[in-house]
This record gives structure tokens, sequence and C-alpha cells, in this order.
């Protein structure tokens, strides 16, 4: 009988790996054919395989330039979430203050709600500021929805870790900046490692504000994704091709805290 199941577990498994894998299989396929190969016939593989299609993206601005635009602001987002965050998150988890609970709800709340809530908002501010097409105008935007995100996560971390060790470390004569940078962090780079990769991957593939807050000089790559329509229709092949490479940098980012996701789900706060 456990055999049996264990068969099952394995079957299961392998399905959804097949299922999992086909999209982004198919994407691949596409990305080195043709427009007329794509329309014309269906094919597990190329029949005239091409390169032309990332050709066409690293060497095009208007293409590569997306994926720049997109690690600018992505990386000035994660920064300053963390930075923001990893204060916010040890006072929650340490001190208990008026209202406490009442204000760590209402950042969860804020994450919870829809970006196109805040864009007539965020675009009017950036208007009047002149903040609008800027990286800068995109990575605060998605703050609003990262920072509660990186809070409640950290929070659960750092709750984690017994407040004897703060006390040894000021009764020893540790500064707070030093006990926090020396001693606490360390402490928790899973939970660090996890907040920046959820932090990333949110500002890496929203849409609505990065479309919205930019025109030209600080557009990202998945607005470029959204205009790809000419006058000859659709380039899919381009697309596609467009579309592997989104995924990359995500997978870079994934292997590299893996491990840290992985005691993230462990201890039950992600």
């Amino acid at each position: 009988m456990p055999e049996r199941k264990f068969q099952k577990r394995t079957l299961f498994l392998w399905a959804y790996l097949v299922f999992a894998l086909v999209p982004i299989y198919w994407m691949v396929n596409m990305s080195f054919k043709t427009n007329a190969e794509i329309l014309s016939s269906f094919s597990l593989v190329p029949r005239e395989f091409t390169w032309a299609n990332y050709r066409t993206i690293l060497t095009d601005p208007s293409w590569y330039g997306g994926y720049i635009n997109s690690l600018i602001y992505v990386g000035i987002n994660t920064v300053i979430s963390l930075v923001v965050a990893l204060p916010a998150a040890y006072a929650f988890s340490r001190y208990s203050f008026l209202g406490d609970k009442h204000v760590f709800f209402w950042l969860l709340t804020n994450r919870m709600t829809p970006p196109a809530v805040f864009l007539l908002p965020f675009f009017q501010l950036y208007t009047t500021v002149g903040l609008m097409d800027t990286h800068l105008a995109v990575a605060l935007a998605h703050l609003l929805f990262n920072v509660p995100l990186a809070v409640w996560i950290l929070e659960g971390f750092m709750s984690g870790i017994p407040r004897e060790i703060d006390e040894t470390a000021y009764i020893d004569g540790y500064t707070f900046p030093r006990f926090f940078m020396t001693i606490f962090l360390p402490l928790i780079k899973a939970g660090v490692g996890v907040a920046a990769f959820f932090c990333f991957m949110f500002s890496w593939v929203e849409l609505l504000l990065a479309r919205t807050l930019t025109s030209v000089n600080a557009k990202p790559i998945v607005a470029t994704m959204t205009r790809t329509v000419s006058a000859s229709g659709m380039d899919w092949a381009t697309l596609a091709a467009a579309g592997v490479l989104t995924i990359v940098p995500g997978a870079i980012v994934i292997w590299f805290v893996r491990n840290y996701i992985a005691k993230g789900f462990a201890m039950g706060r992600v």
C-alpha cells in the first residue's frame, strides 16, 4: 500500500512538472522560429531555427533598454524596501506600543490593495514634482506594496530570535547599530533573502504602475512587451524571445536565494 501511494505521488509530481514546464518550453520554442512559421504550422521544434529574434532584442535600444530600466528601478526599490523594513520589523517584533497591531494591520491592507487604486494619485503627484518617466518614480511607487510585505516577512523571522540576545549584547557594551549589523542581521539573513526575493519579483513583473508612470526614458521591459503590434500584426517571435529573457533575472535571483526561501517556508511566515 505505501508503495502504491508513492507511485501515485510520483505520477502526480511528474504530471504537475510537465504542466508547469509546457508553457515555458513553448515560449522558448517560439523564440527560435520566424513569425511565418509560428502562424502557418504547428511543430514541437523549430523547422527553420533562427537567432534573429534574440539579435533584435540585444541590438535594438528600445528592447534592451527596457531590461536596463527594469533592473535599475527594481534594484533601487529592493534596497530601499529592505532599508525601511528592517528597523520597522524590529520595532514590531521587540516593542509593544499604542496601536501597534492596528498599524501592522494597516500595512498589510496597503499590500492587499490593487495598484490601480493608487494610479491617479501617483500620476498627479509625480507630474507636479517632475518625477514622471524616471526610475525613481516607479521605485518609490512600488514601495507602497513591497515595504509592508518585507515588514511582514522580516517580523516573523525576528520574532523567532530570543530577546535575551539583545539584552546580552547591550550588557557587553554593544551600541544598537553595532549589535544590529554584526549580531542580529546575520541571524535573520534568511529572512532578508526571502524579503529581497519577493520585493524583486513584485517590482519586476508589475505592469500597471510601471507602464503609466513611464513613457520613454524609464520604460521597463514589461511595458515594451505590450507594445509589439505593428502594421504587419503581432511580432510573436520577438515577443517570445523577450519573454524568455525576462525569465532569466528571476531565475538567477531564485538560484541565489533558494535556500533562504526554503527556510522561509519552513518557518511558516511565507
